[in-house]
């Protein structure tokens, strides 16, 4: 039986294309080779066993050509001393490393349980009908990629968006609509907590080790919200009186009536649309008698 590659090379030369790549696979150019060694040798030096170190090298590889190539698989299996198949096991088991091209930003929409009860299935929707593309596809202008996500550990916010793994809380149809609008706009958006935005290349850095070097970023870092916290205060015995807000209520919009991003609230001032009080047998809050019940169904500006 004829080998493969053999097969794959006799096809080439008489100008017949059989769908296999070409192996091996194309090597970095010489710069971006010994740039990205001295930065993969730094990663390796972390490890007490170098094959430790691919799931940060994949996001490294990722940070140079913003998904992870066969190019780049390579590069990881000939520092690890790995197969490439051993290598290629690991990016198809996890889904932060991409497989294709894909946008500046990535805007997960959580599809998961809670969230789509909340309204996460309404928002990808929505976003699907207004950016003009599926599930994992990119805009024509390559700015923004759309995926619905499982959980993102923040139901307490539901709906929740992530761009480019930074936490989007409480979204509704419209402000997702808004988010992704300013993305592709290029204006400044912020995340409801933690760091602020960097593109997906910027991210994938970050996330292979390396120290996020804009001004005040790492002071930005997030922390639990309001929500989150509500089991330890009632464990600690305090009592304050909790806030009831409408659910899934809009971020703050100024007076233009737009998506007011760089002004998003911190989570102190951020609370979830679950951090509400329970009513008791008689429908009277059971934490405030004279607070005014809140339309739990109603969305404003819906």
């Amino acid at each position: 039986m004829t080998d493969l590659s053999q097969g794959s090379a006799q096809g080439a030369s008489q100008g017949v294309s059989l769908g296999l790549p070409v192996m091996p696979a194309p090597d970095f150019p010489a710069d971006v080779r010994a740039r990205l060694e001295t930065d993969a040798k730094e990663v390796i030096a972390r490890y007490p066993g170098s094959r430790s170190a691919l799931l940060p090298l994949l996001h490294l590889v990722q940070a140079e050509e913003g998904y992870v190539t066969r190019t780049g698989i390579r590069f990881c299996a000939e520092l690890l001393d790995l197969t490439t198949a051993e290598v290629t096991a690991v990016v198809t088991f996890y889904t932060m490393y991409r497989r294709r091209a894909s946008g500046d930003y990535q805007v997960g929409v959580c599809t998961n349980t809670l969230c789509a009860v909340m309204g996460g299935d309404e928002i990808f929707d929505d976003l699907k009908q207004h950016l003009g593309i599926g599930n994992d596809e990119t805009t024509a202008d390559g700015k923004v990629t759309l995926e619905h996500i499982e959980c993102n550990a923040a139901c307490d916010f539901a709906p929740v968006v992530m761009v480019n793994w930074e936490f989007f809380d409480n979204q509704t149809p419209r402000s997702a609509r808004q988010l992704v609008d300013d993305l592709i706009a290029g204006r400044e958006v912020s995340p409801t907590r933690g760091a602020p935005l960097c593109t997906y290349k910027e991210t994938a850095r970050i996330l292979a080790g390396f120290p996020d070097e804009r001004p005040g970023a790492v002071a930005a870092g997030g922390s639990a919200g309001p929500a989150s916290l509500a089991g330890l205060r009632l464990h600690r015995g305090e009592t304050s009186a909790a806030r009831v807000v409408p659910q899934r209520a809009e971020p703050p919009r100024d007076e233009a009536d737009t998506y007011a991003t760089p002004t998003s609230p911190s989570p102190a001032e951020h609370p979830s649309s679950h951090d509400a009080p329970s009513a008791n047998a008689t429908g009277t809050n059971a934490a405030d008698t004279t607070a005014p019940r809140t339309n739990a169904t109603e969305e404003e500006g819906e």
